[in-house]
């Protein structure tokens, strides 16, 4: 990915739904003990050594505050690079426009970190384990959905296959 700029096309009430999506990720990575028992950032971080319950602890307790402190910082990022798109008028006139987002590299590896834990997030507070299925026609997994989408397109972008 060395040197490459993504442009990331999205409307501005997309980039208003994404930064306050992006914000409250923020929010509870700022707010949350690094040792404490949320079960979506426990997720974000698994044990390194899931066979050794002692080792895995003393891991967490050495490399927690630094992960969560990267997290936040990298949401601060996107928000930073959504906050002109994200401007919608009072009518909502503009709402639909849609807006190219110049990613750098840094931009884009923040991008493609705080997509997957605010994916990760939603999908624990959904209940979603891997190789699970969902009803696709339960609402609740739009934004799921939606962010897995955005993702994928980044991912695409950086493998020069979009």
């Amino acid at each position: 990915m060395t040197g490459r700029i993504v442009v990331v096309d999205i409307t501005r009430l997309e980039a208003r739904h994404l930064r306050l999506l992006v914000e409250q990720f923020r929010d509870l990575v700022a707010e949350t003990d690094a040792g404490g028992d949320d079960p979506a950032l426990r997720r974000l971080s698994p044990p390194a050594y899931p066979d050794d319950a002692r080792a895995a602890a003393e891991f967490r307790s050495l490399t927690a505050s630094d992960l969560l402190e990267r997290r936040r910082a990298d949401a601060e990022t996107v928000m930073e690079s959504l906050t002109g798109a994200a401007t919608v008028a009072d009518d909502d006139a503009d709402a639909t426009d849609t807006v190219g987002l110049v990613l750098d590299e840094t931009e884009t590896r923040a991008w493609l970190r705080t997509l997957a834990a605010v994916r990760l997030v939603i999908a624990t507070r959904l209940g979603v384990e891997e190789g699970t299925a969902h009803d696709d026609d339960d609402p609740r997994f739009g934004v799921y959905e939606w962010l897995g989408y955005r993702l994928e397109g980044l991912v695409r972008a950086v493998d020069g296959t979009d």
